[in-house]
């Protein structure tokens, strides 16, 4: 079973359904994980049986006859995919959103009062493996899954989109010919004060240290490499806030922004910024998939389904659309051709505290 990692600003939430949670998985999804079945996995089981065309006319007709779904979500692009979805279908989206550590708790805490009603939880992996393993979400089954790249196939949830933590730059200020061409190379001095790192960025440390072991460095190696990088770094909070430094220029150097924030603000706002130069690119670029997870105790299940299907197809146009990465590949993919690393949840996700305190020392936090 898979766990969650949820860096320095997630380590409360985790603490909070470790500690705190109790029975709330089994109040909000009781047949998750058992025999006990509730009017919601009916509807899943029956649907889940179906395929093609027959499904989808059964699931389109159970979903208007319930008439509404009720979304929780950290995904702040969501608009452009739930107005697509309302304008298909005669039901109503009721969307709340929040930051992936507001979801979670405010998922557990309902749960512990057993008043949830959320159908759908859109948000990142970490916030998603702590709601399978407490027993909220069940199984979606579809050949819309089975299309989602591999790395977004997972246990209790689906992908329907990835972040891209690349290497992003002010074009005003940096000449892209004097980058390197990898990520440990910002521990020469030369990059002092040039360079900024995210204080919440736990998977992408632990996906890049591990990319450096993989390659042959000692741990002392990569452990000095990362002394060098953040006695050359400055710390921020949060990837917008980030990327809006980096784009008046406060910033010089990201080392784990967002894709979808840079291709973004260069295409809609015209911004100095980039983290491609033609075909180049600092490696190594990680990405982690998030996604969404049918909630096993829903007042909407069928609706709930729909919009899963829905994410996984007409939705998969509306995240490209906005410079995210979607988990059904295309031709249109921001990453095509690029090699990328994935999160190593198995190894670091049996070592959340190590990780975190590793990563916790070096930037400060």
């Amino acid at each position: 079973m898979r766990k969650p990692i949820l860096g320095l600003v997630g380590a409360a939430a985790l603490a909070l359904v470790l500690t705190g949670c109790g029975g709330a998985g089994v109040a909000a999804g009781a047949a998750a994980g058992g025999s006990e079945k509730t009017a919601a996995t009916a509807i899943y089981d029956e649907i889940n049986a179906l395929e093609g065309q027959e499904r989808h006319d059964r699931l389109v007709e159970l979903a208007e006859e319930e008439g509404r779904l009720n979304l929780y979500t950290s995904n702040t692009d969501m608009d452009s995919i739930v107005e697509a979805f309302e304008a298909e279908y005669d039901i109503d989206v009721q969307p709340t959103r929040g930051n992936s550590e507001t979801v979670l708790q405010k998922l557990v805490a309902e749960g512990k009062s057993g008043q949830t009603s959320v159908d759908l939880v859109e948000t990142n992996s970490g916030e998603l493996n702590i709601l399978h393993q407490q027993g909220f979400f069940y199984e979606y089954e579809s050949e819309y899954r089975d299309a989602v790249r591999e790395e977004g196939q997972m246990d209790g949830w689906t992908a329907d989109r990835f972040n891209a933590f690349v290497v992003g730059w002010n074009t005003d200020s940096v000449d892209p010919a004097e980058l390197p061409a990898e990520i440990k190379d910002f521990a020469d001095p030369k990059w002092k004060g040039l360079i900024t790192l995210e204080i919440g960025d736990v998977d992408w440390y632990a996906a890049v240290t591990q990319y450096y072991l993989d390659q042959g460095m000692s741990q002392e190696e990569v452990d000095a490499m990362w002394e060098g990088i953040a006695a050359n770094a400055s710390v921020e909070k949060g990837h917008s806030a980030m990327g809006d430094l980096l784009a008046a220029g406060k910033l010089k150097i990201t080392l784990s922004i967002y894709q979808h924030t840079i291709d973004g603000a260069a295409a809609e706002d015209g911004a100095p910024v980039a983290w491609q130069d033609g075909d180049k690119h600092v490696t190594p670029v990680v990405i982690r998939p998030n996604g969404a997870g049918l909630m096993a105790g829903a007042q909407h299940p069928a609706a709930a389904m729909l919009f899963m299907d829905f994410l996984l197809t007409k939705g998969q146009e509306a995240i490209v659309s906005d410079y995210r990465v979607g988990s059904v590949e295309s031709a249109e993919d921001s990453l095509a051709g690029i090699e990328t690393i994935s999160v190593p949840e198995d190894e670091m996700l049996d070592n959340l505290e190590y990780w975190d305190e590793k990563y916790r020392a070096l930037v400060g936090g």
